[in-house]
């Protein structure tokens, strides 16, 4: 004789329910466990006090940086570990990073055009490319006039040939403090100065106001700041 077991749908259910809470448990324990990892592993390096701008650990061209978040200029950069360049900006003189972009707004949109108070940076990874220094002592001299101009303060000045490829430029120079900038000539818009310098495997490019150079002194003091503040622990 064959006995069938019948079990109500109702038991069924119970037995289903009573699985399911060990394996809901596992996976509440599991992911809190994996929040509680990536909070402590999380980068929170900041060589200054509390009140600090929270810094950040980059590696460009193997070469390390710690870098404040807010002088970090576009939101997808803002992230630790390698990239292969990052954009900057920090007031100037104090050389601190900004708050914030500056906005137009409509009480201000038709006012004259209001002076840059920031020095731009770009560090990139150069790839064993023509350094900066290589640059100016092989590649320039081709394109520059033979005249220059040295004023009292110690800068020379020598423009580019009208029919060269920086034929609106001119290269200026100084050794002490050592400051080597190519400018654009002011037009339509205010010229523009750019002035590099490697480090390790990394170039720095900063760009500032030509009209700065009447203080130029200072802007390649800012720029030796920075470059050394901004370097991270080395091995």
């Amino acid at each position: 004789m064959t006995v069938f077991s019948a079990t109500s749908p109702r038991s069924q259910r119970t037995r289903i329910r009573t699985h399911l809470v060990p394996i809901a448990l596992t996976s509440v324990f599991a992911a809190s466990a994996i929040a509680l990892v990536a909070y402590l592993l999380w980068p929170t390096w900041s060589t200054g006090g509390l009140d600090a701008p929270d810094k950040l650990p980059v590696s460009i061209g193997g070469t390390l940086f710690n870098l404040p978040i807010s002088a970090i200029r576009m939101k997808i950069q803002r992230h630790s570990g390698p990239q292969e360049r990052i954009d900057l900006d920090f007031l100037f003189p104090s050389l601190e990073a900004p708050n914030g972009p500056t906005h137009v707004t409509a009480d201000t949109v038709d006012t004259a055009m209001q002076p840059i108070d920031r020095i731009f940076l770009s560090i990139a990874a150069h790839h064993d490319a023509l350094s900066p220094e290589q640059r100016t002592a092989t590649i320039y001299p081709h394109y520059l006039e033979l005249s220059a101009t040295t004023p009292d303060d110690g800068l020379t000045m020598r423009p580019f040939r009208t029919e060269t490829p920086y034929g609106s430029e001119d290269l200026y120079s100084a050794t002490s403090p050592a400051l080597t900038a190519r400018c654009t000539r002011d037009a339509a818009t205010p010229g523009m100065c750019l002035s590099e310098r490697r480090v390790d495997g990394a170039d720095l490019t900063f760009r500032f106001p030509r009209s700065w150079l009447s203080q130029w002194r200072g802007v390649a003091d800012a720029m030796d700041k920075l470059t050394v503040q901004l370097r991270g622990p080395r091995g």
